[in-house]
């Protein structure tokens, strides 16, 4: 049987993105060796490493804009640290959208005077704020674009005179947007890009060199950059699984390409989320992710019933995270129309019952 994948994190892969890779692992490029056994610094490593942070800006529109995009290791839990450590000098403003933009808050104050300037988690994150005020002479404004938790995603961004920065890690690469408009994104790519392991960071090199701290060797942007992201062992196989998926988005058309298709498979579920009386969405609908739907059964005494229809549909990974409870459905890129088909079957079934 089929298994449709809508897990949260690790995402879903193309399937001929898992063949590629899974042929590296046993004879990468007809070396008869293994990707995870030969040398980082190998030419044949070292050209994946190129060509994954040169798609990574291709794809984003950011070639010759004076970004640099690095491969690292750490999660976007260490991001939430060195966005901080490498910019935050005297005051830095966070837009505070769920758990995740709760933890670099909690990072951040440990470098200078944090602001929120704005939050939702009066009603446990469910919309996006609006109206909030971002004052003058931050070192920069935080974001986190998509709130993989809650469901919800910022559809308009702020214009300020401050650096934008912005967490992409479940959204990355499957909207259109104007990219130059950040200074650093970073994302971890076990969401829409690769296995876990990696996390891109794209950075725009004159935001730095302003903090009069010093930084670690390994905490530090401009060391990365110097030595093209290898400072130290990258992680190879999520670095060039990574490569092989941005591979497969460019092919595909690249980035309009892929939304015009997230944007069916949002409407697909969405629609019968609103139309079926078996079912409540989560998030307020002006904020509700592409990416990541939250939704409940009207009634939890049909959990059983409809935990049984999706075992038999081979559906996988629906189940809310703990701090929403319900049910999430993950579309990430590499996600079929057809497999958000079948559970929107399962969810008209589950009305047909009732």
């Amino acid at each position: 049987m089929k298994k449709h994948n809508f897990s949260a994190g690790p995402c879903i892969l193309p399937k001929e993105v898992l063949l590629q890779a899974s042929e590296a692992v046993m004879d990468f490029n007809g070396s008869g060796l293994s990707l995870i056994e030969i040398s980082h610094r190998s030419k044949d490593f070292v050209a994946v490493m190129e060509k994954a942070r040169s798609l990574a800006l291709e794809l984003l529109g950011l070639e010759g804009q004076g970004y640099e995009a690095l491969f690292l290791q750490g999660g976007a839990s260490t991001q939430f640290l060195m966005t901080a450590y490498n910019l935050l000098e005297n005051k830095a403003g966070y837009l505070n959208t769920g758990t995740w933009s709760d933890k670099a808050i909690k990072e951040a104050k440990l470098f200078g005077d944090v602001m929120e300037v704005g939050s939702s988690k009066d009603e446990n994150f469910k919309y996006i704020p609006k109206g909030y005020t971002v004052p003058e002479g931050l070192d920069y404004l935080h974001l986190t674009s998509n709130n993989t938790i809650f469901g919800t995603q910022i559809k308009k961004f702020p214009k300020t005179d401050a650096p934008l920065i912005c967490d992409m890690s479940s959204d990355i690469f499957s909207r259109q947007l104007d990219f130059s408009q950040f200074d650093l994104i970073y994302a971890g790519a076990q969401k829409n890009m690769g296995p876990a392991g990696a996390t891109l960071v794209i950075i725009k090199q004159d935001i730095l060199g302003k903090v009069t701290r010093k930084i670690p060797s390994m905490l530090d942007y401009q060391v990365h950059i110097n030595k093209e992201s290898m400072f130290n062992t990258p992680s190879v196989f999520a670095v060039y699984t990574s490569m092989l998926t941005l591979d497969w988005l460019k092919n595909l058309g690249g980035i309009s390409a892929i939304e015009e298709i997230n944007d069916k498979k949002a409407q697909l579920l969405y629609s019968e989320i609103e139309l079926n009386p078996v079912f409540n969405g989560y998030a307020n609908k002006a904020d509700r992710s592409n990416m990541n739907a939250t939704f409940n059964l009207s009634d939890d005494k049909l959990k059983g019933e409809f935990e049984k229809l999706l075992q038999e549909a081979g559906i996988n990974g629906l189940n809310g995270h703990r701090s929403v409870g319900g049910y999430r459905a993950s579309m990430y890129n590499a996600l079929s129309l057809e497999s958000v088909g079948v559970l929107v079957d399962v969810m008209s079934e589950m009305e047909r019952k009732g």
